[in-house]
């Protein structure tokens, strides 16, 4: 049986992770309401805007709902903002911003520049790019944050092979929950999606 999975749909790039998790056999629901959230087996934080996000997840009731979920060892994955929203310490945000505290990291929102800064490139990625056959995965950065440091128990997944941000970590896995710096969804390469829902299935 395919595990049922949620994907935030309060802003950002909710359809593209819908395709994405549909493309490797998962059931996917859009969650903007309590009574969705707690029929889901995991749940995917899109990428967006995270100060946006953590306002809306107050208008629609969501936040204490989500927050209790995530205590309660709900299989969670966020892209890009998702990563910020999960994270126990932002940098750079804005003092009325609302976060998680699902993930023992601490990132730096806006890390890699303005839009105008966004970039591509090939990672490496544990768990994925180091099995039989694989290829390096295409990571997309838009406005991006970055790891600035991880506490025990968190897992580095990739980092920035080579440029002005080379080692700078990009996916961070702790548990049962999974966030990357880069964008997935928009790329055509669901290996990150297949990833979260073997680890939803396995939670």
């Amino acid at each position: 049986m395919s595990p049922l999975i949620g994907v935030l749909a309060l802003q950002g790039d909710v359809r593209e992770h819908i395709e994405g998790l549909a493309a490797v056999g998962a059931d996917v629901v859009p969650v903007r309401r309590s009574s969705e959230l707690d029929r889901v087996d995991g749940l995917i934080i899109p990428g967006g805007e995270s100060t946006t996000m953590s306002r809306l997840l107050g208008v629609f009731d969501l936040y204490d709902p989500l927050v209790d979920r995530l205590r309660d060892g709900l299989p969670a994955y966020g892209s890009c903002a998702g990563m910020i929203m999960l994270a126990s310490n932002i940098l750079d945000t804005r003092p009325d911003a609302r976060h998680l505290d699902a993930l023992d990291v601490t990132v730096r929102r806006n890390a890699f520049g303005r839009q105008v800064e966004s970039f591509e490139t090939d990672l490496e990625f544990t768990g994925i790019t180091d099995l039989p056959g694989a290829v390096p995965m295409r990571a997309v950065f838009i406005r991006a944050p970055w790891v600035e440091s991880v506490a025990d128990g968190v897992e580095v997944l990739a980092t920035v092979p080579s440029g002005p941000a080379a080692g700078r970590v990009v996916a961070v896995r702790q548990a049962n929950v999974l966030a990357t710096s880069f964008h997935p969804e928009v790329t055509g390469d669901h290996r990150v999606h297949g990833y979260f829902v073997d680890l939803v299935r396995a939670a």
